[in-house]
C-alpha cells in the first residue's frame, strides 16, 4: 500500500473498527490511543476539548490490515503510532494541504522527530522539543522496605477537593496545563475508584496514584503525585507500589507508566520498583 493511504475519520466508532485490532496487537507502545479512545467511548467526545476528536488509519497489508493511526483531541498535539520517514512525510503533507494547524507532536522519539521534520519542510513552522519521555513496563514488582508509616486507601467522594487540588498542583510542577478541568477530572477519578492515596497513621493523605482502565490488557499507572513539603519520606515508592499491584490484581497482562527523562528521582524511583524500559518517546511543540 502506498504511504499516503490514510483514512481520516471524526468518529470513533469507525476509528476502532478499522484500527481497534492493530491497536490491541501492541499494547504496550499502544498504550496512549488505547487509553484515550477508551476514555472517549465511554466519557464522551469532548471529554478533553470542546472540538471533535479527529482520527486516522494507515491502510497496509499483514494481519490487521493497518499500517499505523494516529488521533487528536484538540487543542492537543497530534498522537501517532511508528511511521517511517515516508509516512511521516505524507501525513504531514495530507494534514497542512487540509489546512490543519496543529500545536505539535507526541510519539515515540524517531517518530515524532520524523514529522516534526516535515512538518517544518511543509509548513515553515518553528518546533521545540518540549518533553523526553520513557514508558516502561513492570517486570517482578519490588515493594520499598521499609515502608514509610501508613497504608495505601482508595480515594472516594470525600476526597474529591483534595484529588482537584493535587490535580493542579501536579501540572503546575510539570510546568504543563491541565488536559482537563481539576473538578471534572476529580469527580470521574472519584467515581471510578482508581486513584489510591497513601495515608499516614493520623489519618492524612500524603501521596496519590493513579490507574487507566484496563484495555487490551494493559493498565497504566498515571496521576502520581506527593505535595512538595513530603517529599522525600518514600510516600511515592510506596503508593506506586500499591497501585501497581492493584494492576496486577486486577488481571492486567501488562502495568506500563511514563516517565519524563528530565527527571531523575523518579525514573531511578520506578526502576527500584521493577519497572523497565520499553522505548523512548518525544513530544515536539509547533511554532
Amino acid at each position: 500500500m502506498p504511504s499516503d493511504d490514510w483514512y481520516l475519520t471524526t468518529d470513533l466508532d469507525d476509528f476502532l473498527a478499522r484500527a481497534g485490532e492493530f491497536l490491541r496487537s501492541r499494547p504496550a507502545r499502544h498504550t496512549v490511543p488505547l487509553t484515550v479512545t477508551e476514555n472517549l467511548r465511554t466519557g464522551g467526545l469532548r471529554l478533553y476539548g470542546d472540538r471533535a476528536p479527529e482520527f486516522g488509519v494507515l491502510r497496509g497489508d499483514g494481519v490487521t490490515g493497518v499500517r499505523a493511526a494516529f488521533f487528536r483531541t484538540p487543542p492537543h498535539p497530534l498522537m501517532l503510532t511508528a511511521l517511517t520517514e515516508r509516512e511521516a512525510d505524507a501525513l504531514a503533507g495530507r494534514l497542512a494541504g487540509a489546512g490543519q494547524e496543529l500545536p505539535g507532536v507526541n510519539a515515540d522519539r524517531d517518530t515524532a522527530a520524523a514529522f516534526t521534520a516535515a512538518w517544518q519542510r511543509r509548513t515553515g513552522a518553528g518546533a521545540v522539543l518540549d518533553r523526553r519521555m520513557r514508558l516502561y513496563r513492570l517486570g517482578e514488582l519490588t515493594v520499598p522496605r521499609p515502608a514509610p508509616p501508613g497504608r495505601a486507601r482508595p480515594a472516594g467522594e470525600g476526597d474529591r477537593e483534595l484529588l482537584a487540588r493535587w490535580y493542579g498542583e501536579f501540572h503546575t510542577a510539570i510546568g504543563e496545563s491541565a488536559v482537563r478541568p481539576a473538578a471534572d477530572w476529580a469527580r470521574e477519578r472519584a467515581r471510578r475508584g482508581d486513584i489510591l492515596l497513601w495515608q499516614t497513621p493520623d489519618g492524612a493523605p500524603a501521596a496519590m496514584a493513579g490507574l487507566s482502565p484496563k484495555v487490551a490488557g494493559q493498565i497504566r499507572v498515571n496521576a502520581v503525585y506527593t505535595p512538595a513539603h513530603l517529599r522525600g519520606r518514600g510516600y511515592a515508592g510506596a503508593v506506586t507500589a500499591a497501585v501497581s499491584r492493584a494492576a496486577v490484581d486486577a488481571g492486567a497482562a501488562e502495568v506500563l507508566l511514563f516517565t519524563d527523562l528530565a527527571n531523575p528521582t523518579s525514573n531511578g524511583l520506578y526502576q527500584r520498583l521493577g519497572y523497565r524500559p520499553v522505548t523512548d518517546f518525544a513530544r515536539y511543540a509547533f511554532e
